[in-house]
C-alpha cells in the first residue's frame, strides 16, 4: 500500500511529473470515502489537501450517522451541537450521551456507527435497595458510572427495568455485567473479599427480557457455579462477567422500543449475597465478534 501511494506522486518516467494524489477530485475521493470507517478516513485525512478536505465532507460523515442520530443530539443541550459539523457530531456522539438523570448513556460505536447502550444499576429497579442491611453503594472506576450496587445478604434477589428508546434497524444482544466479591485497591493491587459470597450455586438466577414487538427471552445461570468452573479452568469469583439473556430485532418501523429487563432468585429457602451489579448493555450482536476477530478495533 505504501510504495503503491509513494508511486502516484512521480511519473511514470521517475521523473515527478505524472499523475499524483494531489489531482484525485475531492469529489472523487468522498465517493470513496463512503464505504471507509471513520478511522480509516482520518487516517486518509492527513495525505493531501484533497483527501483533507473529502475528509471534512458533511455527505461522507451523514453517511455514517445512524437515520436516528438527531434523537441522540436531542438529548444533549441545543447550544452543544449547534453549527458543528457532521463530522463533529460523529465525534460527540462517539461519547455517552447521558439520558434519565444520567443513568442511562447511549453512544456510537466509533468504527460503525451503530448505536450502543448502558444502564447502570441506578437505573434500574432493585429489592431492597435502600435498606444498608442488604445493599450498599461502591464507588469504582470499574464501572462505566462510577458506582455499583453491592449486595451483602439478602433472601429475596430481584432486578428489573425499562427502557424507551428509538433505536434504529438493527440486531442487538441484552446482557447483564455482574461481579462476584466485594474487590478493592490495596497498595495499588486489586484485591478481592469473598466474605459475604453464598447462595449463588444452589439455585440459578432466572435473567428475562421482552420488548414492545413482542420479542422476548430468558435464560437461567448458576453465578457461582464453582465446581464446573474449577473443571474448565475459569473461576467467576473476582471477575466481571456478562450474561448475555438474548437478542432482540428492530426493523425500523417502529419510532420507539420499549424494553424490559430482569434478574431474579427469589427462593427463599436460602440467604445469597456477596454480588456487584454494575449494568445493563444493550449492543449490536455482531460487534463484539468482530473485534474478537480482530476485523474492528
Amino acid at each position: 500500500m505504501g510504495a503503491a501511494v509513494s508511486g502516484l506522486g512521480e511519473g511514470a518516467n521517475g521523473s515527478g511529473m505524472g499523475p499524483s494524489l494531489g489531482d484525485i477530485p475531492e469529489s472523487c475521493v468522498a465517493c470513496v470515502f463512503m464505504y471507509l470507517t471513520p478511522p480509516q478516513i482520518c487516517n486518509l485525512a492527513r495525505l493531501n489537501r484533497a483527501f483533507r478536505g473529502a475528509a471534512s465532507s458533511d455527505s461522507v460523515w451523514e453517511s455514517k450517522l445512524p437515520p436516528n442520530f438527531q434523537d441522540l443530539l436531542d438529548l444533549l443541550p441545543a447550544e452543544r451541537y449547534q453549527n458543528l459539523s457532521k463530522k463533529d457530531i460523529f465525534a460527540l456522539l462517539c461519547r455517552p450521551v447521558p439520558f434519565d438523570h444520567g443513568n442511562k448513556e447511549a453512544w456510537l460505536d466509533r468504527v460503525t456507527g451503530r448505536v450502543c447502550m448502558a444502564i447502570s444499576a441506578r437505573g434500574m429497579a432493585i429489592t431492597g435497595i435502600d435498606d444498608r442491611r442488604y445493599w450498599n453503594w461502591i464507588p469504582t472506576e470499574e464501572s462505566r458510572f462510577n458506582s455499583v450496587a453491592y449486595l451483602q445478604q439478602i433472601w429475596w434477589f430481584e432486578v428489573d427495568g425499562v427502557v424507551k428508546f428509538p433505536f434504529p434497524a438493527d440486531t442487538y444482544t441484552l446482557s447483564f455485567r455482574l461481579h462476584l466479591g466485594r474487590f478493592s485497591k490495596r497498595l495499588g493491587r486489586r484485591v478481592c473479599n469473598f466474605e459475604h459470597t453464598h447462595g449463588w450455586d444452589i439455585k440459578p438466577v432466572r435473567f428475562e427480557f421482552s420488548n414492545s414487538d413482542g420479542q422476548q427471552a430468558s435464560c437461567e445461570f448458576f453465578l457461582d457455579d464453582t465446581e464446573r468452573d474449577d473443571i474448565n479452568g475459569n473461576h467467576k469469583r473476582g471477575c466481571w462477567i456478562d450474561y448475555k439473556v438474548g437478542e432482540f430485532v428492530v426493523s425500523g418501523s417502529e419510532p420507539v422500543t420499549e424494553v424490559r429487563f430482569s434478574m431474579k432468585q427469589i427462593d427463599c429457602t436460602h440467604s445469597k449475597g456477596g454480588l456487584c451489579v454494575d449494568s445493563l448493555f444493550i449492543i449490536p450482536s455482531d460487534l463484539k465478534k468482530l473485534k474478537r476477530r480482530g476485523v474492528l478495533k
